[in-house]
C-alpha cells in the first residue's frame, strides 16, 4: 500500500486485528521509507446492493444517506449515534439478496425506532409517510398508544 506522506509504493504491517464485528480487519502499517505509521481497513467486497425506489429508479444502497435520516430523526434524543450507525450498516451486510426495495428499509428503519424510542420513530414515520397534515401525527401516536394497551403492565405492589 502507498504511503500517504511520502508517496513510497511499499508499507509494511505492524499489527492487524479484526474490526466492526468481524467485517473488516484493521492494520496498521509503517513506510519503510519516512517512518509515517497509519491505519487502513480492509473490508470483503460484495456485490453492491440495489435499491429499487418508488419511482422504480435504481439506486445503490448507501449506508450514509439512511444513517443521516436516522440521526436526523433522533437528534436531541437520547439515543446512542453509534448503535444508529451499527444498525445502518449493519442492514446490507444482514441482507441476503441483492435487491431491496426502499420501502422494505423505510419499514425496517421504523421498526428499529420503534423499539428504542418513539419521538425518533414519530419523525422518522413523518417524512417517511409524507405526512400532509396533523390528524396524520395523531393517528400515528394514537396507533403507538394501542400498542402500548397491548403490552401487559408491570405488576404493583
Amino acid at each position: 500500500m502507498k504511503c500517504p506522506r511520502c508517496q513510497h509504493l511499499d508499507t509494511r504491517v505492524v499489527d492487524s486485528r479484526p474490526s466492526d464485528e468481524g467485517a473488516s480487519i484493521r492494520r496498521r502499517r509503517e513506510c519503510p521509507n519516512c517512518g509515517y505509521r497509519f491505519t487502513s481497513y480492509e473490508r470483503a467486497q460484495f456485490e453492491p446492493l440495489t435499491v429499487l425506489k418508488r419511482s422504480g429508479r435504481k439506486e445503490t444502497f448507501d449506508p450514509d444517506k439512511l444513517l443521516r435520516g436516522l440521526i436526523i430523526a433522533c437528534e436531541k434524543r437520547p439515543v446512542d449515534a453509534e448503535r444508529l450507525r451499527a444498525f445502518a450498516f449493519s442492514l446490507e451486510d444482514g441482507f441476503g439478496d441483492t435487491e431491496i426495495q426502499s420501502v422494505e428499509i423505510g419499514r425496517r428503519a421504523m421498526k428499529f425506532l420503534r423499539g428504542i424510542d418513539d419521538v425518533a420513530y414519530i419523525r422518522f414515520a413523518s417524512v417517511y409517510k409524507d405526512f400532509d397534515n396533523v390528524q396524520d401525527f395523531v393517528s400515528a401516536i394514537q396507533n403507538l398508544d394501542a400498542r402500548d394497551d397491548e403490552k401487559p403492565s408491570p405488576k404493583r405492589k
